[in-house]
């Protein structure tokens, strides 16, 4: 077995082996009854897992409360239906499963994809109301309820990632890996008074590993509170439940809601990171925006601007002519973004003509006339002109008490003890009037990327509008607002890419990364480069497709700064970078686009690694052509000039050549020996290196 991070659980004894076997031999019965049970026996067919899991007569892998019970003790009395669907992808399986309530009239639609290409399942459900009167209350739905028995294991571990802290820290995507306790119960959640997915104490993507050899990754697709528990009944069986955290309502008569979805991916093999790197590849393939029969590749993109002096803001303080400036000067030198970034600021209600020139005065998306007083296109011309792509930033959710307030007040959700509003999602007229205003607006100003920040907590107004025999239902319209806005702007502009931005990446989930990728993955001290190092070490896990910041062309912050995404944040006009030095970053960007794609490693473990006294480093590895990637930096209060590291994903009996990109040196290894372990020197605090290595019969 190759080198492994963590300690494991340490086995039972062969008394204790038995008297556990014993209580399992009870135990199963009673788990079969209680709730539906996937057993790790071996790669899953989906098709069978599917058909077997959402069989007739059998509880399905979800539950939920009606009317005080819980679905377990009447689902299966409920009229069903099963139903294969077609399908447009050959390696993508579709059902629709049904389920009604005779008395009442609610009806449960859960539409189900299994994908052969991966062992991989993932079903939404949602609730109908058939009658003529209000259903009693639905709550407490767990979109997935399922017991998980492996017979061969002394305990199963949990990895799962920290949420996007306000304002960002270097702790944002730190991967938590722990040991369930039997009895003990794990519930995970984001920041549940704020309403965004990936706010502050975790992600919605975990994978239980079970033994040394095999687990699950689940993935939860809400943009907005969600939960998930896992808890141990014996040492060889966890339950999972996952779903919207705060739900109990009725439903009018003829209405629908949906709930969050959900994704299974089952893996086997040598360690964690084999599902890891399973699930990346799925994304890539089944969630990522697809342009050209493959994944969208996210930009290199150079900002227009980086600070201005006060009381300037962003770009706040931004005109036409500067911007056209930056595109000659970025020409001049020679240097070629893909994109170029019109940030925060370019809108009515920010700069000089404004008091306070702040970024934050929203709610009126229309180019500042005496900044712009052409608009955004002479612009967006100029930049298609240099051979880029425009990205341009919004924040519609946000309304400040000008025009949008004033014009269109029935669309404003807003609280009394709030000086500005939430754009509410939840009114379908204002989901369709903002559809059009919004697409219009790129059509006509040539946009190719939208950027949709989101730095308002939107439980507060959810909250502050439910009615006590509907909790619940601001949110679930208000996102179910936001996934119908960005489906009609992909659909309408079918190259059209979205960045998902939330105060960084504070709303990263199934559903989200489905329709975009965070550009600006963290909001913490850009520029600061150990915490660029944190977050790719920990979000690259889960998402292959993200982007920081690179503030300067030095070799360690560039090197730091590597993801699949990059947003240039010096000044092209300044002497803090000469241009060779920035040419060669940007060229370094190009080179290592292609390893994040492909399989990742972390090679310096799972513990705290956002001090200055560490060393970190991972291991980018490209199955396809039998190259790859090491970065790793010696922090600035590190007093070791080496560390061991131990790849992976490597064939042991092949030869390697493994290229050091400062000194020029190369050395041969045998896939084995590299292994059993590289020793990385690096003299100087803080340092980096960058080795590349290649097969050497490919």
């Amino acid at each position: 077995m190759l080198h492994r991070f963590f300690s494991r659980l340490t086995p039972l004894g062969g008394q204790s082996l038995r008297k556990s076997l014993v209580a399992l031999c009870f135990l199963i019965p009673l788990l079969t009854q209680a709730q539906n049970q996937h057993r790790f026996e071996g790669p899953v067919e989906v098709a069978r897992w599917i058909t077997t899991h959402f069989a007739q007569g059998k509880l399905p892998p979800f539950s939920f409360y009606y009317n005080e019970r819980p679905s377990a003790e009447f689902i299966r009395k409920w009229q069903y239906k099963a139903e294969k669907l077609a399908s447009d992808d050959p390696a993508v399986l579709r059902y629709l499963y049904t389920y009604r309530d005779p008395a009442t009239g609610l009806l449960l639609e859960c539409q189900v994809k299994g994908f052969t290409d991966f062992q991989a399942v993932e079903w939404v459900i949602k609730f109908t109301n058939t009658s003529s009167v209000n259903t009693p209350k639905i709550r407490d739905v767990k979109v997935v309820d399922l017991a998980l028995e492996d017979r061969r294991t002394s305990g199963f571990d949990l990895l799962y990632l920290e949420g996007v802290h306000c304002f960002g820290s270097r702790s944002d995507f730190r991967p938590h890996y722990t040991a369930l306790e039997p009895g003990k119960s794990l519930l995970i959640h984001p920041d549940l008074k704020q309403g965004r997915s990936s706010d502050e104490t975790a992600m919605p993507f975990f994978n239980l590993v079970s033994g040394d050899d095999c687990g699950v990754i689940t993935a939860l697709g809400w943009t907005g509170t969600w939960s998930a528990s896992f808890t141990p009944k014996e040492e060889s069986a966890v339950t999972l439940r996952a779903g919207m955290h705060t739900m109990n309502l009725l439903l009018y008569p003829q209405e629908t809601i949906r709930t969050p979805s959900v994704c299974l991916l089952f893996w086997q093999g040598r360690d964690l990171l084999v599902g890891q790197n399973a699930f990346r590849r799925f994304v890539l393939k089944h969630h990522a925006r697809q342009l050209d029969g493959k994944f969208a590749e996210y930009p290199l993109s150079a900002s227009f601007n980086s600070a201005d002096p006060a009381p300037c803001t962003e770009n706040c303080c931004t005109t036409e002519d500067y911007a056209l400036a930056i595109i000659n000067r970025y020409k001049l030198f020679g240097l070629k973004p893909e994109v170029f970034w019109l940030d925060a600021g370019w809108y009515q209600g920010c700069g000089p003509a404004y008091p306070g020139y702040d970024w934050g005065n929203l709610g009126a998306w229309i180019p500042d006339s005496t900044r712009f007083p052409r608009g955004l296109r002479p612009v967006s011309d100029a930049v298609h002109a240099a051979g880029a792509k425009f990205l341009v930033w919004f924040e519609p959710e946000r309304v400040m008490g000008n025009l949008w307030a004033e014009q269109y007040p029935e669309f404003m959700s807003h609280r009394p003890d709030r000086g500005y509003y939430l754009f509410d999602l939840g009114n379908p007229e204002a989901v369709s009037w903002l559809c059009q205003y919004i697409g219009d607006f790129i059509e006509e100003s040539g946009i190719d990327i939208y950027r949709q920040d989101c730095c308002i907590y939107p439980a507060y107004w959810w909250r502050a509008n439910d009615t006590p025999d509907r909790i619940g239902i601001s949110e679930i319209r208000h996102i179910e607002g936001l996934y119908a806005y960005w489906d009609y702007l992909l659909e309408r502009f079918p190259r059209l890419l979205i960045d998902n931005c939330a105060g960084g990446g504070c709303r990263l989930d199934l559903e989200t990364i489905s329709r975009s990728a965070p550009l600006w993955r963290s909001d913490h001290a850009p520029g600061e480069p150990e915490g660029a190092q944190c977050h790719a070490y920990g979000i690259n896990l889960f998402l292959p497709l993200n982007g920081t910041g690179m503030f300067s062309a030095q070799p360690y912050e560039v090197r730091s700064s590597l993801s699949s995404a990059v947003v240039l944040g010096w000044q092209a006009l300044s002497n803090k970078n000469s241009v060779p030095d920035m040419q060669k970053a940007m060229e370094c960007f190009r080179e290592m686009r292609p390893y994040y794609y492909e399989d990742y490693y972390p090679l310096t473990g799972f513990g705290d690694l956002t001090s200055d006294s560490v060393w970190m480093a991972y291991q980018l590895n490209k199955p396809s052509d039998g190259s790859g990637v090491v970065l790793a930096f010696r922090r600035g209060e590190n007093p070791d000039t080496t560390l061991q590291v131990h790849l992976q994903g490597l064939d042991p009996e092949e030869q390697y050549e493994v290229y050091d990109t400062d000194s020029q040196s190369k050395e041969i290894f045998s896939g084995a020996a590299l292994a059993q372990g590289l020793t990385l020197r690096c003299e100087t605090a803080p340092g980096s290196l960058l080795l590349r290595y290649r097969r050497l019969n490919p």
